[in-house]
């Protein structure tokens, strides 16, 4: 089975997906942890892979930019491809002092400035949130890691270059945690087809103190997030 943008067969994929947002990553992530792992698909350069994490079946497949991009394959993977767990591993955004470069945050909900969600709840507030068992084991095989994460809320927004101040302040009196371009969206699609998703990033840009990871950085920063993620499906 497939569909304008994931040409694989209908087994290919695991029933829990990693989606990194860069079709490099997802070969990167696929390359240095999975055994036996065979690429399930190329379409529009959307790289998916599907192996063995300690003989557990898993895949990676990128979600692109944006809402629209990561609830496009959020959604074909759930009604396609019959699967039931999406782990969204990426980098993030941040405005609290607290949270620091390289921080690893994972999503409990995510609000947004996106209609997509209105939209689709009859122009309704929709609260996006994560599911709880993921949340869970997320966090006990960070702290069995020793590995400080932060739980909180996310902002899911459209604009990539956004330099409003007053929208970054906003945001750190209301306590976000983490701003990204894909949570809210692939929330509500995890939702609306009743299966269970989880957000996991590592902060790449502080908004506020202007600091960013390098291309370098970014890399050598993501073993952690990622290990946490795989270890998590195991649970």
């Amino acid at each position: 089975m497939s569909t304008p943008h994931i040409t694989s067969k209908k087994n290919d994929f695991a029933d829990i997906v990693l989606m990194p947002g860069d079709p490099v990553r997802a070969k990167y992530i696929a390359e240095k942890y999975l055994n036996k792992y065979v690429q399930i698909n190329n379409t529009r350069l959307m790289l998916a892979y599907t192996g063995l994490y300690k003989n557990k079946k898993i895949s990676i497949m990128s979600h692109g930019i944006g809402i629209p991009s990561a609830s496009l394959y959020s959604r074909e993977l759930i009604t396609e491809f019959n699967v039931k767990k999406i782990i969204r591993i990426g980098t993030c955004g941040a405005v609290r002092d607290d949270i620091n470069l390289r921080d690893i945050v994972i999503s409990m909900g995510a609000c947004t400035d996106s209609k997509i969600n209105r939209i689709k709840f009859n122009n309704h507030d929709f609260a996006a949130i994560a599911d709880f068992d993921m949340i869970y084991n997320t966090a006990k095989i960070a702290k069995k890691m020793n590995i400080s994460i932060s739980i909180g809320n996310f902002f899911t927004t459209d604009s990539f270059y956004n330099e409003d101040i007053g929208m970054l302040n906003l945001l750190k009196k209301y306590n976000i945690i983490g701003i990204d371009m894909e949570t809210a969206g692939i929330y509500s699609v995890a939702a609306e087809f009743h299966v269970k998703a989880l957000s996991i990033c590592t902060v790449s840009d502080h908004m506020i103190k202007k600091e960013s990871l390098s291309s370098e950085s970014r890399e050598s920063s993501f073993h952690d997030m990622i290990k946490i993620a795989l270890e998590s499906t195991l649970l």
